[in-house]
């Protein structure tokens, strides 16, 4: 049976909330979520926390699917730190079952619905069928242009700044580049998020206050939103409510308010006088 596409699923609802989203203003072009709480909220239904993370690949799927439907462009997932690695032993290979099923089950999908995958972290430290997988996901879908999901799997921001000095000083001994060239679009070039925008909205779920080492570099001027809800619990409802969060929000960039609100006026006055001179 053929699947249908994401935009033909959705209900009235959803396609309601998705055009006052979209019409009401501007939505983040990047959103990067910190997916958290996943064994705390099997524990307080006493349950076993491979529960909680099988209940929260559901959260995923929504997610991506919404993100899809409402236009973001691009959408970055914290699935696994490499300091996830020192959890017990059963409940990481959990988590590798779950990530090897969900690209397995999901991919077919995914390519039908023009979403490209994308994956940041040290890849080599997945077990062969998962980082096997995961290679076969990113080819088939390299060439797709709507929503770029990106999966930070056994990934660390300060492991992706260090190996970046590290590239930066072997070019430098090569020669092939000098003290002088090493600019903040040069190092961010040497990052694992090459490419990508930096995150315009970062959420956290569960209500821990940090980033847990979370993009580091990216971050610095993202916006962030904090919910209690616990990632199994976080549902396009919830994300809408993120969204609108967002949108409500004045960003200044290290600049004033008053700065701030004047630069639309002037960009239109620019595009006035532009359209007059006949140099431009």
């Amino acid at each position: 049976m053929m699947k249908r596409l994401w935009s033909e699923q959705q209900s009235q609802q959803d396609i309601e909330q998705c055009q006052e989203l979209t019409i009401g203003g501007r939505l983040p072009k990047h959103c990067a979520i910190i997916m958290d709480g996943n064994g705390r909220w099997a524990q307080e239904r006493s349950k076993q926390r491979a529960a909680g993370h099988e209940e929260g690949m559901e959260s995923v799927r929504d997610i991506v699917k919404a993100s899809s439907q409402l236009g973001v462009k691009y959408l970055t997932l914290y699935a696994f730190s490499m300091e996830n690695w020192k959890r017990p032993r059963q409940e990481v290979n959990v988590l590798m079952l779950l990530l090897e099923r969900y690209l397995r089950q999901e991919l077919q999908e995914l390519h039908e619905n023009g979403v490209r995958l994308n994956a940041i972290g040290k890849l080599n430290a997945l077990p062969k069928r998962v980082f096997n997988i995961l290679h076969e996901a990113m080819e088939k879908t390299k060439n797709n242009e709507g929503l770029v999901l990106t999966l930070a799997l056994s990934y660390s921001g300060r492991w992706d700044v260090n190996r970046a000095v590290q590239l930066i000083a072997h070019d430098v001994r090569r020669g092939k580049l000098s003290p002088e060239d090493i600019t903040e679009e040069r190092f961010a070039s040497y990052l694992q998020t090459s490419g990508l925008p930096d995150p315009d909205l970062v959420i956290r779920t569960s209500g821990e206050m940090r980033l847990s080492n979370f993009l580091l570099w990216e971050t610095a001027y993202s916006e962030i939103y904090i919910t209690e809800c616990m990632w199994p619990e976080f549902r396009r409802e919830q994300y809408f409510s993120a969204m609108r969060d967002y949108m409500s929000r004045e960003r200044r960039f290290g600049k004033t308010s008053a700065q701030v609100k004047t630069e639309p006026s002037k960009t239109v006055f620019q595009k006035v006088m532009d359209a007059f001179n006949p140099l431009s």
